[in-house]
């Protein structure tokens, strides 16, 4: 079932270590095949070095496992509430990557400080609220997609234009039409969240850059007149 999925699947994930996203097992992939309504996603707690697409598991919209021998990540119940909530997003990944982990824990917004940004999100890049102790001891997998889909939705922003959030002393979420373009956009916050890092450093009172500046990157890789790349 869905074997050529699974072999996408498997390889996002091993994208992650490459990437030096994730340590240990620290990280998650998914992609959702819209037509079936299924899910495949990495197994909970294999090391990356020891997976094979044989490992991933499948799983519906629900959290029931379709196929597959091991336990589905921990984390599955918040990729199946984005599926639910976005109808565009078809991959997700989850990583604790260092930079953008340490916005999370300071519970952080990561600013529009430059073009590298603006290239990929187009505004900040949220940190969602920290979970209640009611929603962590109940359903916390579940509740955290919850509330990050609070946060996008209380502040009109589109997963696709904004493909990635931190939570609150957590860490990271992206977003992508596929497995492969949410570990891209990972890869991605994981840079912008260091040189936001970085630039305060250099200088504690920087300013977020002109919206100007966000409107003319992004819509030239992204809008209805793009002309960055070729051609497809």
């Amino acid at each position: 079932m869905l074997e050529s999925l699974k072999e996408k699947v498997l390889k996002a994930n091993l994208q992650l270590v490459k990437n030096r996203l994730v340590l240990f097992t620290w990280g998650n992939v998914s992609e959702i095949d819209r037509a079936s309504g299924l899910v495949v996603i990495k197994p909970s707690g294999v090391e990356y070095a020891d997976m094979t697409a044989e490992d991933m598991v499948v799983v519906d919209l629900n959290g029931n496992v379709v196929e597959g021998k091991l336990r589905p990540s921990s984390d599955t119940p918040t990729h199946l509430e984005f599926y639910k909530a976005f109808p565009d997003v078809g991959g997700v990944t989850h990583t604790h990557s260092t930079y953008a982990t340490a916005w999370a824990q300071a519970g952080r917004d990561i600013p529009f400080y430059g073009t590298t940004h603006a290239d990929y999100f187009y505004g900040d890049i949220p940190c969602a609220r920290s979970l209640t102790q009611a929603e962590i001891e109940g359903e916390y997998e579940k509740n955290t997609g919850l509330a990050i889909i609070e946060k996008f939705h209380a502040s009109n922003l589109k997963p696709l234009e904004v493909p990635g959030v931190l939570i609150k002393s957590h860490g990271v979420f992206a977003f992508g039409k596929d497995g492969d373009q949410s570990v891209y956009n990972a890869t991605v916050i994981e840079e912008v969240a260091k040189m936001a890092s970085i630039t305060e450093a250099v200088n504690p009172q920087a300013k977020r850059a002109d919206q100007f500046m966000m409107e003319k990157h992004y819509m030239r890789k992204h809008g209805k007149n793009a002309y960055y790349g070729q051609k497809k």
